[in-house]
This record gives structure tokens, sequence and C-alpha cells, in this order.
């Protein structure tokens, strides 16, 4: 599991190999690629992913077995998605790509369900207003951190 891999660490900017500064010389060692914002971006999407969790367990006691399998399951890729890029963030790995997209998608289609299968009235405003506080927002987050394009050299892409 993703959280396994978290090992948040003090970063200083300086690169672990050669003390330089990150990116600066000859780029030997891995630079720090994402600073601030990119450890930031990376909390949000694991506390989102972790939020997930016990929602999961809300779901899978609540609905009738048939809904919630579907939606489980679909949560279920949602938090292992966000926990790997949230985790990838923090680290400063170049591989959160793949995740982020792929929790973009994911966060696209669940919105898009909620959106549909609500019934009118409460339920539908509650689908609405999770769509567009926390669904919506966290998608594009993702989709911006899928197609960013590398700062400085990759690295040795651990």
């Amino acid at each position: 599991m993703a959280l396994l891999a978290f090992t948040p660490g003090a970063d200083d900017g300086r690169c672990a190999t050669t003390g330089a500064e990150a990116g600066a010389g000859t780029g030997l060692g891995r630079p720090a690629r994402h600073g601030r914002a990119g450890r930031c971006q990376g909390r949000v999407l694991a506390a989102c992913g972790l939020a997930l969790l016990p929602w999961l367990g809300y779901l899978a006691g609540t609905l009738p077995p048939a809904e919630a399998a579907a939606w489980v399951a679909l949560d279920a890729l949602e938090a292992a998605a966000l926990l790997t890029a949230g985790t990838r963030l923090l680290r400063a790995d170049p591989r959160h790509r793949a995740p982020a997209a792929a929790a973009a998608v994911l966060l696209l289609a669940d919105a898009c369900l909620d959106l549909a299968t609500a019934a009118p009235g409460p339920e539908l405003a509650a689908a609405a207003a999770m769509a567009v506080a926390a669904e919506l927002p966290l998608a594009a987050l993702c989709a911006r951190l899928a197609v960013r394009p590398p700062r400085g050299p990759v690295g040795d892409g651990r």
C-alpha cells in the first residue's frame, strides 16, 4: 500500500548526494521537483485519500449490497489513486503523474454518476454540492498535476 512508503523527512532544497542547491551546478543527484507547493498538494491528495477510507465503510453499511459494491469499488480506486499520487508528490517522485491522472478521471466519473443517479430534491442538491465543492476541484488539481511538465533533470527515477 502507498502509505507504507510514506517517509516525509526534511527537505531543505539541497541535493542529498552533493549538498548543492537543488537544480544548481551540474544537475547531479535528484533535485527537489516541486518544493513547498508540491508538498502542500501532496498533503491535500493524501488527506483526501485517507478521508475516503471511513466513507467506504459508511457506504458499505448503508447502501443495498449491489449498489454498495459498485460505489465502494469506485471510491476505493479513488482513495488508492489519491494516496499514491499524494505520497509520491511528498517524496518529489516524478511518477506521481499516472495516479494523479487516474484520480482525475475517477473523480470526474464519480461526480457525473452521483449527479446522474441522484433523486430530484435534497439528494440531487447534495450530489451537486459534493461535485462543486470537492470532486471537481480535486479532479482539476489532479489533472493539472498529471500534465504539468517536469522541472529540471529527472534524476534516477526513484
